[in-house]
C-alpha cells in the first residue's frame, strides 16, 4: 500500500512539472534489447546542442522512472518514509525551479504486461523510440505477440515514435494506432538509415546517412563495433535531424559517442587478444547478433562464451537450441558455456554442428579454461546474463591489466558481495 502511494506521488510530480515547463521535451525508449545504449547515444548527440538529463543506469521501473525524469536520486532505504519526505520536497522544489533542461530522455522498462501502457497514463513523450520486439521475459508473456503490443504501446501514447525496422516486424504493425511514425535502421527501406561503405574495428563504419530532410545523403563516421551497434546511433542521428541540429553539431556528436560497460565494449586480454564484452544482459536476438559480430573478425582465433539466457520462459529451450545451431566450426575454435540451460540445450546443438564446446557450472571456471587455450591475437566474446551467469567475472581472468576491471559491470561493493555469496556455493 504504501509503495503505490509513493509510486501515484511521484507520477503526479511528473505531471505537475510537464505542465509547469512544458518547452522541456520529452524522449522515451522502450524496447526488448539496446534501450540504455539507445537511450545515452541520443543523448550524446544531443548534448551539442541541447542541455540533456537522463539517468545513465536503467533507472525504468515504474518506481524509478519518476525521479530520473525529474533528476532526483533514488533513496538508499525505500522502506524509510523520511527518505521519501525528502524525495517529495525534491520534486516540489524541481516544479517551482526554473528548468535546467531542455530535453529529458528516459528508459521505459518492462517484465510485466500493461506496464509500458502504464506510463501513458502520466506521460505524453515528444518522441517515443521503440529499438525491438524480440523474446524476453516469456514466462510472463508467452507469446511474441503480446511482446509487441506491450512495447509499441509507447508509440501510441506519444506525439511521434520512430521504430526500429531492422528488429521489428512489419506484421506488428497493427498494434500502432499513432500515424505519426518513422522508421530506422540499416534497412534501406527505412526513412533514417546509414550504408555502410566501408568497416574496420579500429575506424568503425564510414558511410552515409540519408533523411527525408537531406536532399543530398550526409557522409557520417560511427565508431560501431559491427552492424548491431549501429542502430542507437542511426536513431540518435535521426532525433537530433528532427529537432533541428545541423550537420557540424551531429558530427562533433558522433565522435564523442563510446561503448557502454558490459555492451559490446571492446577490452584489451592476455596475448594481444580483444575481449568483446557484452555481459550485460543475454536474450536471443542480442546473442545472436554478436555472434555474427565476431563472425566478421580476421583474426587466428574466435571463442565464444554464451551464459543461460534467463527470462525466457517456455521458450527457453527453443531458444538456447537455436543460438546453439548459429555456432559454426568454421568460425569458431571453441564454444563455451556457462549455466544449465545453455549446457542442456546451446552446447549439444553446437556440437552437432562439429564445434568443439566445453561447459562449466560457473563463470570463474569458464574464464580459467578460457584463459589455458587463448592464442595470440585471439578474440573473445562474452555474451550473458545477470542472475547466476556473471560472465564479467569471466573477463576478469582474461584481461591486459586489472585496472580495466573497472570498465566492467556489476563491480560496486553491493554487487561484489553478491557475486562472492553466489560463487561462494562451488567452493
Amino acid at each position: 500500500m504504501f509503495k503505490y502511494f509513493v509510486q501515484k506521488r511521484l507520477e503526479k510530480y511528473v505531471k505537475k512539472y510537464f505542465a509547469k515547463h512544458p518547452e522541456v521535451r520529452l524522449i522515451v525508449v522502450t524496447g526488448s534489447v539496446g534501450k540504455t545504449s539507445t537511450k545515452v547515444a541520443i543523448a550524446t548527440v544531443l548534448s551539442e546542442h541541447f542541455r540533456v538529463r537522463l539517468h545513465k543506469d536503467n533507472h525504468n521501473t515504474n518506481m524509478s522512472a519518476p525521479l530520473a525524469i525529474l533528476g532526483i536520486e533514488y533513496p538508499k532505504s525505500v522502506k524509510n518514509i523520511g527518505e521519501w519526505l525528502k524525495v517529495f520536497k525534491a520534486a516540489r522544489k524541481r516544479i517551482s525551479d526554473s528548468t535546467d533542461v531542455d530535453v529529458i530522455i528516459q528508459e521505459l522498462g518492462s517484465d510485466r504486461i500493461g506496464q509500458v501502457p502504464h506510463f501513458g497514463t502520466y506521460l505524453q513523450p515528444d518522441v517515443a523510440v521503440v529499438t525491438a520486439v524480440s523474446a524476453e521475459h516469456m514466462e510472463y508473456f508467452h507469446t511474441m505477440d503480446v511482446v509487441a503490443a506491450e512495447e509499441l504501446s509507447a508509440a501510441n501514447f506519444s506525439k511521434q515514435a520512430i521504430i526500429n525496422k531492422d528488429d521489428i516486424d512489419g506484421k506488428y504493425a497493427r498494434y500502432i494506432t499513432n500515424a505519426n511514425i518513422n522508421t530506422y535502421g540499416t534497412d534501406v527501406n527505412a526513412e533514417y538509415h546509414f550504408i555502410s561503405m566501408e568497416y574496420t574495428v579500429k575506424n568503425g563504419h564510414t558511410g552515409l546517412y540519408y533523411a527525408p530532410e537531406f536532399s543530398d545523403p550526409m557522409p557520417a563516421t560511427i565508431q560501431s563495433l559491427g552492424e548491431y551497434t549501429l542502430r542507437p546511433v542511426i536513431v540518435a542521428i535521426a532525433i537530433a535531424i528532427k529537432f533541428g541540429m545541423d550537420t557540424p553539431q551531429i558530427t562533433r556528436g558522433l565522435s564523442k559517442i563510446y561503448s557502454l560497460p558490459g555492451r559490446m565494449n571492446r577490452l584489451r586480454g592476455i596475448n594481444d587478444s580483444m575481449i568483446i564484452d557484452d555481459t550485460y544482459n543475454s536474450s536471443p536476438l542480442a546473442a545472436e547478433s554478436s555472434l555474427r559480430v565476431l563472425y566478421q573478425l580476421l583474426v587466428p582465433q574466435r571463442i565464444v562464451v554464451f551464459g543461460d539466457m534467463n527470462e525466457l520462459g517456455e521458450t527457453s529451450v527453443v531458444e538456447h537450441e537455436a543460438l546453439g545451431r548459429l555456432c559454426d566450426p568454421n568460425q569458431l575454435a571453441w564454444v563455451v558455456t556457462v549455466g544449465e540451460q545453455a549446457e542442456k540445450f546451446l552446447a549439444p546443438a553446437a556440437k552437432k554442428r562439429g564445434c568443439q564446446v566445453k561447459s562449466f557450472q560457473n563463470a570463474l571456471l569458464a574464464g580459467a579454461f578460457v584463459r589455458g587455450i587463448l592464442e595470440q591475437g585471439a578474440v573473445v566474446l562474452f555474451k550473458g546474463s545477470q542472475g547466476g551467469i556473471y560472465l564479467e567475472e569471466a573477463i576478469k581472468e582474461v584481461l591486459h591489466s586489472s585496472d580495466d576491471e573497472s570498465q566492467l559491470v556489476r563491480q560496486s561493493p553491493d554487487w561484489m558481495v553478491r557475486k562472492n555469496e553466489f560463487f561462494s556455493k562451488f567452493s
